[in-house]
């Protein structure tokens, strides 16, 4: 049954004949990572921006801005958020919580990494960096250890001069947290404002007429091991210094008290035009509210207590003050609201009843109609004081938990996103680009697991739970039945058996079942969980609060059903547990690892493809505050485990493991930073980061020959044709040339339809190569020319030569075509190194007079103009020849499977084609020989040679319009296409005959 899975999945024999290497055979410990650099990752979207924390602007560059995204790194837009560029992709981190510009110099940044927020779901980052020249270099400076960074503020008078808010681990005790302050640019720091171990920085809030008064904000707060375990402590509150962050005293006078109101978290802000005037966002149990300060802080009183003013303020603490009114205030929470009476009252400015969730207002103090927004939307900016609003459907910084794939063609990436729901989105666009019209909701929840239907890739189920029908649009709750015992979290696993296509599995604390979408559900496991357990040392001084009571509160939070027998399934859960059933749930076994401790996150179970009795598990510690990343694999279903993490840098948190469907021992695991590849079972690893930005990989599948990745902050990535991943070995690298066989060779044609195309700046992402990735290896010692040929396999007709000593490609003709129509070049390299080339999948273009190519033609044939041919669906054979030497593969053409063309149809097609490209190859041949006669005739032979001329180009004028109306379409031509075919070859042989009757040339 594997047998027959494994071969519907590869498609055809060509690439069904990979071999399988046995675990560690000819495999090294890590190849050249030089041998990677030509593979690259194709981010697909979608463009719709994720949580973004940190924003900034300039207020003498009012087109500019900054923001920090939570995982997507750091984006500039200089024409007021039309567009955005990410600037930070080179760096070790994308986790981001502040950015600051000096005042006095635009040109320096420093941006804070770490979110900066206690939530259930979040990711570290490495301390501060700094840019001398807004962006285009970055230093790293320190505060490492402080792993998250919400706010910084700098001096106005001085670039030099910062103090860095510094909340420390989100998740455990340490020592790097609280306020630090730089006088010399960030080369050292010192912590100026310090309480203990359990309590960190949080705000800043400088006088903007004497920055030596500095307001702060401390905040004590943990995450529990636990999703949604919270903490809190009397540590929480505002200080004041006036000389410039030497001394602080508390300024508390007003404010609820932890012991009696529950204070936790607080944001501020100094009213720009009177800095006696303070506001601050105020979390409490009782008592709670905006609270103002007429005094700079001596005393404060709660002005507005209206719970939505300041709503979920332990997430956002965001309130702002009009740069020319002090009565004008902002709050950011899950609406921005606006108050032009002090505070007393406020009204909903910006974002709809349920909730777009605000984190960051920034102001140009120039300009006070010049905003800048930052939400769990993304960011977006007006420049009209919120009449209007820039899109944030320009940002690629989606926020998802799992990934999945359909078996529509082409296929569909799927994943809940974080703030905005659900999205499956084509991992190649008909329109030759992937865009919005690409990608659409399918219902579920924002949170964990999409799994599309592998019998019908329009029904979807996903979220907590529904089964969505694309063809309708509507969407069914079909959870299973719910008791008091029922436990589902954010991320609760939905997905199909492998190998029964038709069960699918939903997970709570137990296991569910159903056969038949959902209509009826079985439980077929017990609680899986811990019924109860240590307190995991992390909890610290909280462990004897009444939250962190040992009860049974995990979920199952990974399944792993087998590739091999339906009867076998593994369960982890996210308490620190293992188990396993080899009889379709009917009694399961507890096969965890000795070494996991309660609370040691298991994120992903893998079952092998190849052996029933071996898996893999990610297991994720950041709730334990641990970031060293573990992976463990069992060969003897359980009984045994081995770490298996050589090669993997501390700092790699790991989120997922997946095994290749096609070579035995080809590992990739997703951290927190980056892609790895194991090539021996997991024994060593390496990175296949790649061109990728550090972002949180969460989840990662094997899709055909392609590597697909779910990031949460950058969207989806696709590494496409991971062909040579699976064949690559010692011997094949140390090789003096090698050619990799290649992936199925598809018919796939644009959509060249005559709409109005969007414009060049509307968010886009790349389709993959238009055609079949071939790629070969050259050795060191590789010598001399390298050629590519396709050829016939049956016939061995050539359809295709290249050549590294080919001439770059003439341009087409200049009829003022715009520069995005002409056929891109690429040259075949000669050079050592692993190398990837596209066939396009056509034969050589068709020899084109170009000055009777009509222009028309010319642009409706776009982007390669004029294209050769298509071949038959069927066999083919790759040549590559180095220093004499020759190597074959196969490769396979196959029909887009949306296609319903009968064979004798195509087989008319291709010979009409074939029919008019010899044709105007002869004619092409004939008027050249022609050309040379016409310039040294003389006398009667002058004209009857322009008669000839006359004809053959007569004939020429309709040939291309007749190929392209062929070939442009999968479809029989036309009955009038045909006949006008047939009588323009007619003309052709006859104008050919004329020509021919002047026989050779003296």
């Amino acid at each position: 049954m594997r047998g027959m899975a494994v071969s519907a999945l590869i498609g055809c024999a060509v690439v069904a004949s990979v071999h399988v290497s046995p675990v560690g055979a000819q495999s090294p410990a890590a190849f050249d990572p030089a041998l990677f650099h030509e593979l690259t990752w194709r981010n697909i979207g979608p463009f719709r921006g994720g949580r973004t924390k940190a924003a900034a602007g300039i207020p003498s560059q009012p087109n500019v801005f900054y923001i920090g995204v939570c995982n997507g790194g750091v984006w500039r837009t200089n024409d007021s958020g039309r567009t955005w560029t990410p600037i930070f992709d080179d760096q070790p981190t994308g986790s981001i919580g502040a950015i600051a510009i000096a005042p006095s110099n635009p040109n320096i940044i420093y941006v804070g990494s770490g979110e900066g927020l206690q939530r259930p779901d979040l990711s570290t980052g490495d301390g501060i960096y700094k840019s001398l020249d807004a962006g285009k270099t970055w230093t790293h400076l320190g505060l490492r250890d402080g792993q998250q960074i919400p706010q910084i503020v700098v001096d106005p008078r001085d670039p030099n001069r910062l103090f860095v808010a510094v909340l420390g681990h989100p998740y455990g005790p340490n020592e790097e947290r609280g306020i630090f302050r730089s006088t010399d640019g960030g080369q050292t720091f010192a912590n100026v404002l310090y309480k203990d171990a359990d309590t960190g920085g949080v705000d800043l809030s400088l006088d903007p007429t004497n920055a030596d008064t500095i307001y702060a904000v401390l905040w004590q707060a943990r995450q529990g091991p636990w999703e949604n375990g919270v903490f809190s402590g009397p540590g929480s509150g505002v200080f004041k210094s006036t000389d410039g962050g030497a001394t602080w005293r508390p300024i508390v006078n007003g404010l609820p008290t932890f012991s009696t109101n529950g204070l936790g978290r607080i944001g501020i802000t100094v009213a720009p035009t009177n800095p006696r005037r303070l506001f601050a966002t105020v979390e409490a149990r009782t008592l709670g509210g905006l609270y103002r300060s007429d005094d700079a802080g001596e005393t404060w009183s709660l002005v507005n207590d209206d719970p939505r003013v300041t709503d979920r303020a332990s997430d956002f603490a965001e309130v702002k003050v009009d740069p020319k009114n002090a009565d004008i205030v902002y709050t950011a929470s899950v609406v921005a609201w606006k108050s032009t009476d002090g505070g007393k009252t406020f009204t909903g400015w910006r974002g709809a009843p349920g909730g777009d969730d605000y984190h960051r207002l920034w102001i140009n103090p120039n300009d006070s109609n010049t905003i800048l927004l930052a939400g769990d939307q993304g960011a977006v900016v007006t420049v009209n004081g919120g009449q209007s609003w820039s899109s944030w459907y320009n940002q690629p910084t989606a926020q998802f938990y799992h990934v999945s794939t359909d078996n529509a063609f082409p296929y569909r990436v799927c994943g809940g996103q974080q703030e905005s729901g659900s999205a499956c989105i084509a991992s190649r666009g008909d329109d030759g680009q992937i865009t919005m019209r690409e990608w659409h909701a399918v219902a579920a929840e924002e949170y964990g697991y999409i799994a599309p239907d592998p019998s019908d890739p329009d029904i979807v189920y996903g979220g907590r739970l529904t089964r969505y029908d694309r063809r309708t649009g509507q969407a069914q709750d079909i959870m299973p039945p719910r008791d008091q015992n029922f436990r589902v979290l954010r991320t609760a696993p939905v997905l199909f058996s492998p190998v029964d296509r038709g069960a699918l599995f939903f997970a709570s604390n137990v296991l569910w079942k159903t056969v038949n979408g959902g209509q009826n559900w079985l439980a077929i496991s017990p609680d899986l969980t811990r019924e109860t357990w240590e307190i995991p040392p992390n909890v610290g001084v909280y462990r004897s609060s009444a939250a962190a009571a040992p009860t049974r509160r995990g979920v199952i939070y990974t399944v792993a059903p087998s590739y091999i027998d339906p009867n076998v399934l593994w369960a982890g859960t996210d308490d620190g547990l293992i188990d396993i059933t080899r009889d379709a749930g009917r009694t399961w076994t507890n096969v965890t690892p000795p070494q996991l401790v309660p609370w040691a996150k298991v994120s992903i179970l893998e079952a092998s493809h190849f052996d029933i009795n071996t898996a893999y598990a990610a297991i994720n510690t950041i709730r334990l505050d641990d970031l060293k990343p573990y992976i463990y694999r069992t060969r003897d279903a359980g009984k045994t485990w081995k770490l298996i993490t050589q090669g993997l840098p501390d700092g790699a948190t790991i989120n997922s493991v997946r095994e290749d469907s096609q070579r035995r021992g080809l590992l990739f695991a997703a951290s927190e930073r980056a892609v790895y590849v194991s090539f021996d079972d997991g024994e060593t690893w390496q990175s296949l980061r790649l061109n990728m930005p550090a972002t949180s990989v969460r989840d990662l599948v094997i899709k055909d020959d392609d590597l697909v990745i779910a990031t949460h902050g950058r969207g989806f990535w696709i590494l496409d044709d991971i062909t040579p991943l699976r064949q690559l070995t010692a011997d094949i690298a140390k090789a003096d040339a090698f050619l990799f066989r290649p992936s199925i060779a598809w018919r796939f044609r644009w959509n060249k339809n005559t709409d109005t195309p969007l414009p060049p700046d509307e968010p886009a992402a790349p389709n993959p190569p238009d055609g079949v990735v071939i790629s070969y290896l050259l050795g060191p010692n590789a010598r001399g020319p390298v050629t590519l040929e396709i050829l016939d396999t049956a016939s061995g007709q050539l359809l295709r030569r290249y050549s590294s000593d080919d001439m770059a490609e003439p341009p087409l003709p200049s009829r003022n075509i715009p520069d995005y129509w002409i056929r891109p070049t690429q040259r075949l390299a000669a050079t050592p190194g692993l190398h990837r080339f596209v066939w396009d999948v056509r034969y050589a273009p068709p020899v084109v007079d170009r000055a009777d190519y009509p222009i028309a033609a010319v642009i409706r044939n776009t982007p390669q103009v004029p294209q050769g041919r298509w071949p038959l669906p069927g066999l083919y054979q790759v040549r590559l020849t180095v220093g004499g030497r020759t190597y074959r593969q196969a490769v396979s053409v196959k029909m887009d499977p949306r296609v319903r063309m009968p064979v004798a149809d195509m087989t008319l097609q291709f010979k009409l084609s074939t029919s008019l490209d010899d044709a105007m190859r002869a004619l092409s041949e004939a008027r050249a020989e022609l050309k040379r006669r016409q310039s040294v005739a003389t006398g009667d032979l002058t004209a009857r040679l322009q008669t000839i001329a006359s004809a053959l180009a007569d004939a020429s004028a309709s040939l291309p319009a007749l190929f392209s109306a062929i070939q442009d379409v999968d479809a029989r031509p036309t009955a009038a296409t045909e006949a006008a075919t047939n009588d323009a070859l007619k003309k052709a042989d006859a104008a050919l005959a004329a020509a021919k009757e002047l026989g050779p040339a003296s």
